[in-house]
């Protein structure tokens, strides 16, 4: 039974990709992933928190980066942000040089300037692909949709002219058409989209009555949002197409590659079950092949 697949030019031994979490910052747990059957991983956002504390360059322009970039404060708030760049990209070669499986460098910023020197300082740092993290929760009243698309296609152009390796894009479902904003980054040049990203939501503690930041796992039914728009933009689009949220199981991955995708990246059902989930989603995509007399995934993509 052949699951392999390619994303992002790179030749996939399956479907199943790791997405960007905590998990990968831990190099056993790594290992233990590919083992597991991973066929690729993202490593966990650089962002530009990051960078700028280390310049000591962060001073009142902490909120408003805090209110740009969800995932940064959604796992970590404000006074977590341990790891300066640099340390970074020794963590990130590290985790490169524990694994054989393609590894994907995720890179959440603001400013053009430093998704082009960082984009290239991740390429030299071994990355096999760059995945580029767009969440924009503007508080500008006045700042228009149209504004905040053609500053991101400007970055992605930027991007493809800093760096050779692929580029993906991780984008949020809350543009005004979300088809005509992948069309348009697809005309850029984006190598892949991943569908979509796991937006920045905050709590209230009512007892101290304050801000709280719970690490919100997928649910199951979350899973109907990528799989819709994979299967209106197969097809549509040059680039390739990785769904991403509530995909728990084999049965969720079939569903998303009979609805167009190359691959699927997972979490939350590591998190739930451990890394041998893998393992057991790809057996079961096996099984379903074998009933279903499939010999590869192009045989039903789409």
């Amino acid at each position: 039974m052949d699951l392999s697949t390619t994303y992002l030019g790179l030749k996939l031994k399956n479907p199943i990709i790791v997405g960007a979490s905590n998990l990968v910052t831990d190099l056993s747990i790594i290992k233990k992933l590919e083992d597991a059957g991973a066929a690729a991983i993202v490593y966990k956002s650089l962002f530009e928190e990051q960078i700028h504390l280390e310049n000591l360059e962060l001073d009142q322009d902490m909120t408003d980066y805090n209110d740009r970039n969800a995932e940064m404060t959604s796992i970590f708030p404000t006074d977590m942000y341990e790891a300066s760049p640099d340390e970074f990209l020794m963590h990130f070669k590290e985790a490169r040089n524990t694994v054989s499986i393609p590894m994907i460098a995720s890179l959440n910023c603001v400013y053009d300037d430093t998704w082009y020197e960082y984009a290239k300082k991740l390429e030299e740092a071994g990355a096999d692909a760059l995945e580029l993290n767009f969440y924009n929760n503007p508080r500008d009243f006045d700042m228009e949709g149209r504004s905040i698309l053609n500053e991101e296609l400007d970055t992605i152009e930027g991007v493809k002219r800093t760096v050779k390796i692929p580029v993906s894009v991780k984008l949020s479902p809350f543009y005004t058409n979300p088809l005509y904003t992948v069309n348009e980054m697809d005309k850029r040049g984006t190598n892949g989209f991943v569908l979509f990203n796991k937006l920045f939501q905050p709590d209230i503690n009512i007892d101290l009555e304050e801000l709280h930041f719970p690490y919100n796992l997928s649910s199951e039914h979350e899973s109907r949002l990528p799989l819709r728009y994979v299967g209106i933009l197969y097809d549509n689009i040059k680039a390739d197409l990785c769904a991403n949220r509530g995909i728990f199981t084999g049965e969720d991955v079939i569903k998303m590659i009979l609805a167009g995708a190359n691959v699927v990246q997972i979490v939350s059902t590591i998190y739930k079950h451990g890394p041998s989930q893998i393992a057991k989603m790809l057996e079961d995509m096996e099984i379903w092949m074998a009933n279903k007399q499939y010999n590869n995934l192009s045989e039903f993509r789409g």
